[in-house]
């Protein structure tokens, strides 16, 4: 069943967060729903605007269609990430999407303001919420990069006004995470300081964390051993902290980096160990497995485990 994004996020304020999952082909559509289904949790369903472009929105919505046909009782919304002002465009148009992000962190304050508006007052028209994102992450998202030099945490103040100037719904929030597996060196991780100031600024107003992957070593240790050239002292966001920034108005974690690198490994030890099979089904299988355990472990780490019911009757009702 599809829900809006903001009546989910509304709901599982201070309560818990929404896994938001990035999702690329067949394999990891099956996974993720799977996995939701067993946590009976509700999801975010997430395309990137390289992803769209890349796949074709007709062939991921047919995914979705099939999605929706084999896992109905699965609440979930779909959400486009990272778009700019045209993908936002498209997508509003598209019928698909229940929530789109504009991503015009990059550009300075007013130009992220007015560009954030343009696209609040066209999603609105159509009854679709939209996410904004304010400070920079590090690392890489889809072919989109921001180096240690322009990479900025953000600012409280900014962000009350942000939100009042844009009418946006929803927040992404730059509080020391980065995309990628290289998130942390050393003992670094989140700003739970910094998050906590942007809470007292905008307080009960739906706040989503980027770069959120947990990058576990294990993974990376199997990877590697498997012929991969991960560095070692890749390290993601703790759980820990996930929980504490929940408590602080994170109300959707986005997740990417951990799906792909468990398809890398999935991969990489199949050919590893039956280097004469070419059929391209057998890792797939095994993924499909691995990425479903993943999506219930997380959910339920997230605290939305057993939420998708009351979720659900909480939001106005399907879309």
């Amino acid at each position: 069943m599809r829900f809006s994004s903001i009546d989910l996020m509304r709901f599982a304020y201070g309560r818990y967060a929404l896994g938001a999952f990035n999702v690329s082909n067949l394999e990891q559509m099956h996974g993720l729903f799977r996995g939701a289904a067993a946590a009976r949790a509700p999801i975010i369903v997430q395309f990137t605007r390289v992803m769209r472009q890349y796949a074709h929105p007709a062939m991921l919505e047919q995914l979705l269609r099939g999605a929706e046909t084999i896992y109905p009782g699965v609440a979930f919304a779909v959400h486009l990430d990272h778009g700019d002002e045209e993908a936002c465009a498209d997508a509003t148009k598209s019928g698909h999407f229940g929530s789109v992000m504009i991503d015009a962190s990059a550009h300075p304050f007013e130009q992220n303001v007015q560009k954030t508006a343009r696209v609040v007052g066209l999603a609105h028209a159509q009854g679709i919420k939209v996410e904004a994102e304010l400070g920079q992450l590090q690392g890489i998202e889809d072919e989109e990069e921001a180096t240690s030099n322009t990479a900025l945490l953000t600012d409280p103040v900014q962000a009350r006004l942000f939100v009042d100037r844009t009418g946006c719904d929803s927040l992404a929030v730059a509080i020391g995470t980065s995309h990628g597996a290289y998130k942390f060196s050393g003992d670094h991780g989140l700003r739970l300081d910094r998050l906590e100031a942007i809470q007292r600024e905008v307080p009960g107003f739906p706040l989503v964390l980027h770069g959120a992957s947990g990058v576990p070593p294990e993974e990376i240790r199997r990877i590697n051993e498997a012929g991969g050239r991960i560095a070692e002292e890749a390290s993601g966001v703790r759980a820990s902290e996930v929980e504490a920034a929940i408590r602080l108005g994170i109300t959707k974690v986005n997740i990417g980096t951990d799906g792909r690198l468990i398809w890398t490994r999935v991969h990489r030890e199949f050919f590893r160990d039956h280097p004469a099979e070419f059929n391209f089904m057998g890792p797939g299988e095994t993924y499909m497995r691995e990425y479903a355990l993943f999506v219930e472990r997380k959910c339920v780490q997230l605290g939305g485990g057993n939420r998708a019911e009351e979720a659900a009757q909480f939001a106005c009702g399907p879309v």
